[in-house]
């Protein structure tokens, strides 16, 4: 793929970070401008060529589907807890939060959510502080946390190396998202869709919605179901594309500017006849940094759509409206 072309995958466009991660002169340029175009008109785009190793992403799937075998009485010992870590079983979960469609039925998935790995005696573990507390981790699983943590620590230089693009495709400076990203939140999401039940006809795997921070960074198994939705309401299949990594902005990187930059809808649905694996990587500002409209996304004539907010009281929100541990709900 050259840099100075963009390919397209069945409408989503496909970028090339290889010649800006070997730091050849030009091509933040490029990729910044391309980056531009995607964001206002599509909201995904592929990437190749990221850096991140592909044994550290066989790992983590392997990982994954290591844990999502075990038996279920296994995985429960470590429910996902108020800074949504741990365990979520099948039918826990909702897009209540969604302004897209209106959710009939829990989303059928099962997942195992990690955050940044933390000790005991971290400064924001001691402090009881939202979101940052220790991982949950299983039982008797050799290896898992390892290969989950190595595959975070990937992502989280992946997501990085972005910044500076996307710095620069909104005309600010490179490093003008660093304070703001220091530390990054982030969470690793291992998702398992078991095969639908074909007599359920609203049964997806997880329910149309745009995603609550900054940007994700999904890699797929070889087994489709995402679905994204058109400006016009229509929906189309996003291929599996080995290897790349499907990108997209969610909701805090569109309040960030002023609604410039889409966080577009989408959907799961496993029609596959097998199980689906993904591996999803939300990458946000630190909780506790104040999020306010960005100054080349607003003007006399635009002025800022939306009140400053930190990452972290977004995020509560969000949750709160979708996960029905956070308020011991029982699905409606």
């Amino acid at each position: 793929m050259s840099k100075h072309t963009i390919q397209h995958f069945d409408g989503i466009p496909g970028l090339d970070l290889g010649p800006y991660m070997r730091g050849e002169p030009g091509a933040i340029d490029f990729l910044a401008e391309a980056f531009r175009e995607v964001e206002q008109e599509v909201g995904f785009l592929y990437i190749d060529n990221h850096g991140v190793p592909p044994e550290a992403i066989e790992r983590a799937f392997a990982a994954s589907k290591r844990f999502h075998t075990m038996p279920l009485e296994r995985k429960r010992e470590i429910p996902l807890n108020r800074d949504n870590v741990g365990y979520m079983g099948l039918n826990a979960s909702m897009q209540k939060h969604s302004k897209v469609e209106v959710a009939r039925k829990p989303n059928y998935n099962e997942s195992f959510f990690a955050k940044r790995d933390r000790k005991a005696d971290d400064p924001d573990v001691l402090a009881g502080k939202p979101f940052r507390g220790l991982n949950q981790w299983p039982r008797d699983l050799p290896g898992f946390r390892e290969d989950v943590v190595a595959y975070q620590h990937a992502l989280e230089r992946l997501g990085m190396k972005m910044l500076p693009i996307v710095a620069r495709s909104l005309a600010l400076q490179d490093d003008f998202f660093d304070a703001y990203f220091d530390p990054a939140q982030y969470t690793l999401r291992l998702l398992h869709y078991p095969v639908r039940d074909e007599a359920e006809p609203e049964q997806f795997g997880t329910g149309a919605h745009t995603d609550g921070g900054f940007m994700t960074f999904l890699i797929q198994n070889g087994v489709g179901g995402l679905q994204i939705r058109k400006s016009d309401g229509t929906w189309f299949d996003a291929p599996v594309l080995p290897g790349k990594y499907l990108v997209n902005s969610g909701d805090m990187m569109r309040r960030w500017t002023n609604d410039r930059y889409l966080s577009t809808a989408h959907r799961v649905m496993n029609v596959s006849g097998v199980d689906r694996y993904s591996l999803a990587f939300f990458f946000d500002p630190h909780p506790d940094r104040v999020m306010t409209c960005l100054p080349t996304c607003t003007d006399a004539d635009n002025p800022p759509k939306h009140a400053p907010i930190t990452y972290g009281q977004y995020l509560t929100e969000f949750l709160d409206a979708n996960y029905f541990h956070r308020k011991n709900a029982e699905p409606a």
